[in-house]
């Protein structure tokens, strides 16, 4: 277990709400967003791979909001020199060569610099939560207090935990992860469909009750979007 992963991990098992690991996801992003926009983009290694990758559209947008032009800009530039290098050039009118060049298009329209850095740390955070459950008494109860895992999250857990977790402590971690998982979905699925009935003219003068955010709530769990809007109702 690498410890450099065990503070951040530990501080979004702190958090009360949400889940955990998309929490660990946007401090990632977060992170990495400012360091392009920071001093170190200008570092040769960085550089060249963000020439190489460049970024997804959530992520330029990220960079957009960054509100930091120049050095973004200068990023850009040295980016768009290498697409001009590697794709834009006489060698397209060659026919043998459309398919090299397309797919070599294709790299630097669905790669993401960004996305490739936030995965490669999140992979460890991932691994680090499942080992520290076998081996910090603490960090079990952190778990247990979790209400819920976003479904993305909860597939990617399950799926480290086969490889991480001794035989002998995946079954009891697998199932106290479905009863914080199934309590959960079970909760919400009566909220929508209290919230469904709210819209009858029969229940209009019922109280909501924990529905009003229910939408919002179940766009959460099953997409790992962090971020719950205000319900306007």
């Amino acid at each position: 277990m690498e410890k450099i992963y065990t503070i951040p991990v530990n501080d979004a098992f702190n958090e009360s709400s949400g889940c955990p690991f998309c929490r660990m996801r946007q401090k990632l992003e977060k992170d990495e967003v400012n360091i392009i926009l920071g001093a170190p983009m200008m570092e040769p290694d960085i550089r060249i791979k963000t020439n190489e990758k460049g970024f997804c559209f959530k992520h330029f947008g990220d960079l957009l909001r960054g509100q930091k032009r120049l050095p973004l800009a200068l990023m850009l530039e040295s980016h768009l020199e290498e697409i001009l290098k590697e794709c834009i050039t006489p060698a397209i009118a060659v026919k043998g060569k459309i398919t090299a060049v397309a797919d070599k298009l294709d790299g630097f329209c669905n790669t993401c610099y960004i996305c490739e850095k936030v995965e490669f740390h999140l992979e460890k955070m991932f691994e680090t939560s499942c080992l520290l459950w076998e081996n910090d008494a603490d960090f079990r109860k952190k778990y247990v207090s979790k209400t819920f895992f976003c479904l993305p999250c909860y597939t990617r857990l399950l799926k480290t935990a086969k490889r991480c977790i001794s035989k002998k402590q995946l079954d009891e971690f697998l199932k106290t992860l479905q009863e914080i998982e199934m309590g959960y979905l079970k909760s919400l699925k009566d909220d929508v469909s209290w919230f469904c009935k709210k819209f009858d003219y029969r229940f209009q003068d019922e109280p909501w009750g924990n529905s009003k955010d229910s939408v919002e709530r179940t766009v959460e769990l099953l997409s790992g979007t962090d971020v719950v809007p205000e319900t306007s109702m």
